[in-house]
């Protein structure tokens, strides 16, 4: 069931080349940012091309709650922040829906002002482990109280003297790094983040452009992101580039039904987000980069997928997984078109998402009638080539929206398509997924008749 009312269910039918332009929406990372440091700064922030999804809804009105204003006005979304430090205590519980990033960053942005709030979220969120975030945040001074295993609901009680933090992450995570370099926002002196692990690097660019002072270099330990206390920050006008995430689904799609040809406009090509789409190359994918550029700070290019028949399975590096965590899903689908084994290991966080995304995906697969082989952090598809995925019966999605995604995907181009239980929770990040893909020729059907 969806987390946000009753299930969806939704079929994909194969047999129609799918053509045109995907315009995907905003990415949802930068959006998750630009609404909380806009509600840092002092003045008015105006936003462009944000995505739309209950997800970044959920953190707009969290915003709100702490005492910004935000608001939707004509094709821009407006904030008016209340400074670093300024946040006033909510009235209320702050639902977080879906969302992790936003319920990490927000406990971040909220830890060092002395403010009481209590976070939840639907029930895929509240079975995410909240620790990772509240105990280098604690090195502050703040306070949670959560379920047992550090889980939602929580309450967080800010620190009301924050002490500066050096801290190095345990696990490469930019949900965690973020968090901890919001809270040194307001704490005095200098908080640094030290990443054995390059992760994605939203935060850092953001704080820069909103006038923080943050430096960046090479320590004895790995990257040392140190970021001083107490600026007064600059509202800016944000140019919010396309979800490369969001684009993965076009993009795979384009590249396994036969006869596709999709062009994704300006997706955001950071490079600590583009691992996916150096995988596909690597795996012969038939993929052009046009039109290269920057936007906002953030490079970005025009995406062409082609049908590419002779796919290969590939041994994806470890060290990549940070760049494409959340895209491993969608990449397994590829895989099952590709030719022989591909082997995705260093994905241990994929275990802690909005599901379980190993398992999740390995039953899909299965149930599609391709072999899987799962481990703590690894797991390996064996390709079945070009045409070679039977497809059939209705995946389970446990209220992840990229299991659903996904799973549609595989049913395009497999022999007998592919149900979903409930694609509703689609809408926390794309909730024009099915009419974008309809338009590219796609057949998304209501129900499952089988």
């Amino acid at each position: 069931m969806s987390g946000h009312g009753q299930p969806v269910p939704l079929t994909a039918r194969p047999g129609h080349a799918l053509r045109g332009t995907a315009p995907v929406p905003g990415d949802k990372s930068i959006s998750h940012r630009a609404l909380i440091l806009g509600a840092l700064a002092v003045g008015e922030t105006r936003i462009r091309g944000l995505l739309e999804g209950q997800d970044v809804l959920d953190t707009a009105a969290a915003m709100r709650a702490f005492g910004a204003q935000v608001e939707r006005e004509g094709q821009e979304w407006v904030v008016h922040g209340v400074g670093t430090g300024g946040f006033a205590e909510p009235a209320d519980v702050i639902d977080c829906g879906n969302s992790g990033t936003g319920v990490r960053l927000i406990m971040g942005a909220m830890a060092t002002t002395p403010i009481t709030a209590t976070f939840t979220g639907d029930a895929s969120l509240r079975r995410r482990p909240m620790g990772r975030v509240t105990e280098p945040l604690s090195l502050f001074g703040a306070r949670a109280y959560g379920r047992e295993g550090g889980r939602l609901p929580m309450t967080v009680v800010g620190a009301r003297d924050p002490l500066p933090v050096r801290h190095a992450l345990t696990v490469p995570s930019a949900q965690v790094k973020s968090a901890i370099l919001l809270a040194g926002l307001n704490a005095p002196g200098q908080t640094v983040v030290i990443e054995r692990e390059a992760t994605r690097d939203h935060t850092e660019r953001m704080l820069k452009g909103f006038g923080a002072e943050i430096h960046i270099a090479d320590g004895p330990e790995g990257r040392e992101i140190a970021v001083t206390g107490r600026p007064e920050l600059r509202p800016q006008r944000i140019e919010v580039p396309r979800d490369p995430s969001s684009a993965a689904f076009p993009v795979c799609a384009g590249l396994i039904v036969p006869g596709s040809e999709v062009l994704v406009p300006a997706i955001g090509l950071n490079p600590t987000r583009a691992g996916l789409y150096q995988t596909l190359v690597e795996m012969g994918a038939d993929l052009t980069f046009e039109n290269r550029r920057e936007e906002g700070g953030e490079p970005v290019a025009d995406l062409r997928a082609r049908f590419s028949g002779a796919l290969r399975g590939v041994e994806v590096p470890p060290e990549r997984a940070a760049s494409m965590i959340d895209e491993y899903p969608i990449l397994s689908v590829v895989a099952a078109f590709a030719e022989g084994p591909t082997v995705m290991r260093g994905v241990r966080e994929l275990r802690v998402k909005e599901s379980d995304r190993i398992e999740a995906m390995a039953q899909v697969l299965r149930a599609a009638g391709v072999e899987v082989e799962e481990g703590p952090d690894w797991w390996i598809v064996h390709g079945r080539g070009a045409g070679g995925v039977r497809g059939g019966g209705l995946a389970q999605t446990r209220l992840d929206h990229r299991i659903a995604m996904s799973a549609l995907i595989l049913g395009l181009a497999s022999r007998e398509g592919m149900g979903v239980d409930d694609a509703g929770p689609i809408a926390t990040s794309f909730p024009a997924f099915a009419g974008l893909m309809t338009d590219l020729g796609a057949v998304l059907e209501p129900g499952d008749e089988r």
